[in-house]
């Protein structure tokens, strides 16, 4: 087959149709755990994640924006480095990108065709996941780019997920939180120890969050096997700079500041080891590090889509992570950056709606919508089951809240009402914000340019 525009087109298409993905069906018909189809398709592919050193991402929430805080910490120290993501938003190609001190290049779409198409055969032959091929492709192409380091996201817990193929430098644990119960496990003990199982033996490893239910879990999986810190236990050595470093950052969500710790203490274990020695410098990981969003491309994390009216998206889609963004959006009405939220939110059936209803503020308007997949929650029932919550609430606050078929529909209407509400004022308007779910936003963001 020869490369178009159009012919790449449908070649992605039908991978994606004939090969589930969470962009298009449930976690449980598109997850595949096991490591062994992964192992023979890499075999196969020459092993191409043993020609790179890696840094291996897991976590419950804050994952993504700690892969991209190092990415660009090692980029800006002078290391061409390989950043892989999941999902996308916009692009399939986001899940894959370069990223050296002048900013990221995503994987070209000829690539994308060529191996697809060299290697369907074997995708169907064997049985492949969505998951097992996008990062047999990442792999791939680092090592056919010989990059310096490579930064992993997993995609669903650690142990049993595709990336944990890698044998990295550093092991990483963001946080635990209960969300996708009935894949992981419905304790935080149980979760956390799958996302322990990404630690391998002599490998350092960071937990970014202690916590008594979790902690014997981690102390216990790598007792004399691997050395552990938890970044909330230590002071890192740039942390004297952590407020300067917060000011200057271009992703500016308040749970960044946790985010960050994590990251330094990252910094400190990677520099002591051959290879990144770079990170030493501090002024130069200070740099990428408040550069992050540009140089990776990160997106949708606290992302500002419109400054008139100011509208704001974040893909945070449990109660721990909405839990920030609530209060964040409640601080800037209290500091007077808005006059007052307007709210475009949708989320996944399989969302604990119950934990983040009471984090919902009371005095914001609401527009429910559902992006376009299988596994989101109706409009109306949201809108149902919000209303039944509010209307329960003591505050006496009005409910404010109206449906949209789709995310389109919900963003127009945030926006006039938004323009109404200037124009009968007379004074600045309200703050738009999106969120709910990574696929709200992914539908939202190209509707802004």
């Amino acid at each position: 087959m020869v490369f178009s525009e159009s012919a790449y087109g449908k070649l992605l298409e039908e991978i994606f149709q004939r090969f589930p993905s969470v962009q298009k069906t449930d976690f449980a018909s598109a997850y595949k755990p096991g490591l062994e189809g992964m192992k023979a398709f890499c075999a196969a592919l020459g092993n191409p994640e043993r020609t790179f050193r890696s840094i291996h991402v897991a976590g419950t929430n804050g994952k993504g924006s700690v892969a991209s805080l190092l990415t660009a910490a090692l980029a800006a120290s002078g290391l061409r480095t390989a950043l892989y993501t999941s999902p996308h938003l916009v692009d399939f190609r986001e899940r894959s990108r370069i990223v050296d001190a002048t900013g990221f290049s995503l994987i070209p779409k000829e690539y994308v065709f060529d191996f697809l198409t060299a290697w369907k055969p074997y995708f169907i032959e064997h049985g492949l996941s969505f998951f097992e091929i996008t990062t047999g492709l990442a792999f791939k192409w680092f090592a056919d780019e010989k990059v310096d380091a490579a930064v992993i996201e997993t995609g669903l817990g650690g142990r049993l997920d595709s990336t944990n193929v890698v044998t990295p430098e550093l092991s990483v644990v963001t946080t635990i939180g209960l969300d996708h119960c009935a894949l992981l496990g419905d304790t935080l003990a149980a979760i956390a120890g799958e996302k322990a199982g990404i630690f391998k033996p002599g490998v350092p490893a960071l937990v970014g969050e202690s916590n008594p239910e979790t902690d014997p879990v981690f102390d216990e999986t790598s007792w004399m096997v691997c050395p552990l810190t938890y970044a909330d236990k230590v002071r890192p050595s740039l942390w004297y700079r952590h407020q300067d470093i917060l000011r200057k950052m271009d992703l500016q969500a308040d749970v960044q500041q946790k985010n960050l710790r994590t990251v330094l203490a990252a910094v400190d274990i990677l520099k002591a080891i051959p290879g990144f020695k770079g990170l030493a410098d501090s002024q130069a990981v200070m740099d990428g590090i408040a550069r992050a969003g540009r140089l990776t491309g990160f997106r949708g994390r606290w992302e500002r889509l419109s400054e008139h009216p100011f509208v704001i998206a974040d893909i945070g889609h449990n109660p721990q992570a909405l839990r920030y963004s609530f209060e964040q959006l409640h601080r800037y009405v209290e500091e007077g950056r808005c006059s007052s939220l307007i709210v475009v939110y949708g989320v996944m059936a399989d969302k604990d709606l119950d934990g983040i209803l009471p984090l919902m503020p009371t005095d914001a308007t609401y527009v429910f919508t559902a992006p376009q997949t299988s596994r989101a929650l109706p409009a109306a029932d949201l809108l149902r089951r919000y209303t039944a919550f509010a209307a329960g609430r003591s505050s006496g606050a009005p409910i404010r809240a109206f449906e949209a078929e789709t995310v389109r529909q919900a963003v127009q209407m945030a926006l006039q009402l938004a323009q109404n509400f200037a124009v009968r004022s007379g004074s600045a308007p309200p703050l738009v914000f999106i969120g709910g779910s990574a696929f709200v936003v992914a539908e939202a963001i190209p509707l802004f340019g």
